[in-house]
């Protein structure tokens, strides 16, 4: 049998949990905790385009992930999927503890900091909270990943540009791989957008996944 996505289950009054794939949620349950110890298993810390907003999240390019773990490592990988329409950086610092706690990652990949962004948070707070999220990660013996971010120049050029650069700065200073920018090939492209040109379609799922994978690969070796 073949791993599918887990995905994490929250009580947020705010945000929506995610719905549980193509499986029913026993059978999830009980291939994970039977084959969990042997497997790697990789945590998505992530927001909307993550969680899969606007589309079935078995579109995903989370699901998607899991789907070519499966093709390329039979029975060794297993993804978790802890990723929330709406989440920033201080919400994920609150939850990421307990999710270490209870799933035990080796890997986790940080997709975070556009709605700080698109909320004018300071790029110096996004880049601590990103700082503070790597080094929990590897204070839980696992290995974290960046997926970095750009935003249009709604604040400002400066303020894209420090925004933008908060990825680079902790990937360096913290010595973590580094996805520079997540939506490569997709952002600026009306086709591969939905209508609020915020969040990817179910066709450029395909892309992200792409984008992510030679460094989430890495990450397994």
């Amino acid at each position: 049998m073949k791993f599918s996505v887990k995905n994490a289950a929250f009580k947020d009054p705010v945000f929506q949990p995610i719905k549980t794939l193509g499986i029913t949620t026993v059978m999830t349950l009980s291939l994970f905790s039977t084959t969990a110890v042997s497997a790697k298993t990789i945590l998505i810390l992530g927001d909307s385009i993550s969680a899969g907003y606007g589309i079935n999240v078995e579109q995903g390019w989370v699901a998607k992930l899991q789907q070519r773990l499966n093709q390329k490592y039979p029975k060794q990988h297993q993804v978790i999927n802890a990723s929330v329409s709406g989440e920033t950086t201080s919400g994920a610092l609150a939850r990421l503890p307990k999710l270490l706690t209870t799933y035990k990652p080796q890997v986790v990949v940080i997709e975070l900091g556009g709605n700080d962004a698109l909320r004018g948070q300071p790029p110096a707070g996004i880049q601590n909270n990103l700082t503070r999220l790597v080094s929990i990660t590897k204070n839980a013996k696992a290995e974290p990943l960046l997926l970095g971010m750009k935003i249009p120049p709604n604040y400002g050029s400066a303020y894209s540009k420090a925004f933008e650069q908060t990825f680079s700065n902790v990937a360096k200073a913290q010595q973590v791989k580094l996805v520079p920018f997540f939506l490569q090939g997709i952002a600026g492209n009306n086709q591969l957008m939905q209508r609020d040109l915020v969040h990817p379609t179910a066709n450029a799922q395909n892309q992200l996944l792409n984008n992510a994978w030679p460094q989430i690969e890495k990450t397994l070796k």
